[in-house]
């Protein structure tokens, strides 16, 4: 990640773009977290109190395509997500301004965090599909898929599919958890972004027997075909192997293969 420009680095055409639709910016902070984006600030506005800045320059194609599906999505995802507020194109940057979400990043060693992550996963399994087209989870796996896995991971659930500490959110004040930059999202199976994130917490020391406890908690997963999910951690696993080599995936690996043997009971 390139280093992120502050507010007062931005050319004044973006910033008085911005002001348009906020009011006057009385101050910023910059937010080291996160990726694909050149700019991430917390404003100080006097209309509004706070919003978040996420922007990108337009010449990087790759960030500003994520960052549009974030916009598209954003409406379908409001429930877990923070709502989008402004949407700023001017002096070649493409911005969006965020409700402010007053939390920390979770912490998945902690069980009330878990509790509250897995309450906003289990609402995440009931979002509606949006309206645009949103690629299938199957096609990152392109060139990895043994035969008769393909099939074993279609679904129709709208996944994160990067559930990652930095990406969730526990709110000051009542603990809920949202879920933010939905920068990559898919279809597939209701149980991904649950699996995913027992695999992460694992990844905060903590034992696969608390990881799979906490991931007992969703019907979802309770019900999962075992050979779709057998199918998924060795996809996964040969994706990553190919990108980082089999000893520097060897830890991920086998956190993956640990949601291997679950005693599902398929409908």
């Amino acid at each position: 990640m390139s280093e992120r420009v502050g507010w007062d680095a931005l050319p004044w055409a973006l910033r008085a773009a911005i002001e348009e639709r906020t009011g006057e910016v009385t101050g910023s902070e910059t937010v080291p977290e996160g990726l694909n984006c050149s700019t991430a600030l917390v404003l100080h506005v006097r209309r509004h109190g706070r919003l978040f800045l996420k922007g990108v320059h337009e010449s990087h194609l790759d960030e500003v395509s994520a960052l549009c599906r974030e916009e598209l999505i954003n409406e379908t995802v409001r429930g877990v997500a923070p709502a989008i507020r402004h949407s700023v194109k001017a002096a070649g940057w493409y911005c969006l301004a965020f409700s402010y979400l007053d939390g920390r990043h979770a912490d998945l060693g902690a069980t009330a965090d878990r509790e509250a992550i897995g309450d906003t996963l289990r609402a995440m399994q009931q979002l509606r599909v949006p309206d645009f087209p949103v690629p299938p989870l199957v096609e990152r796996f392109v060139g990895y898929l043994k035969p008769g896995e393909k099939e074993l991971l279609v679904g129709g659930h709208l996944l994160h599919t990067d559930t990652n500490p930095h990406n969730l959110m526990i709110g000051h004040g009542g603990g809920r958890a949202s879920v933010i930059d939905w920068a990559m999202p898919a279809l597939g199976p209701a149980w991904v972004d649950a699996a995913n994130t027992a695999v992460r917490i694992m990844e905060c020391e903590q034992s696969p027997e608390t990881a799979l406890r906490w991931l007992a908690g969703f019907a979802s997963w309770r019900s999962a075909d075992p050979r779709a999910v057998a199918a998924f951690v060795e996809v996964t696993c040969r994706h990553w192997s190919d990108r980082v080599g089999e000893r520097g995936a060897a830890g991920s690996n086998a956190r993956f293969r640990r949601l291997l043997g679950f005693p599902h009971k398929t409908l």
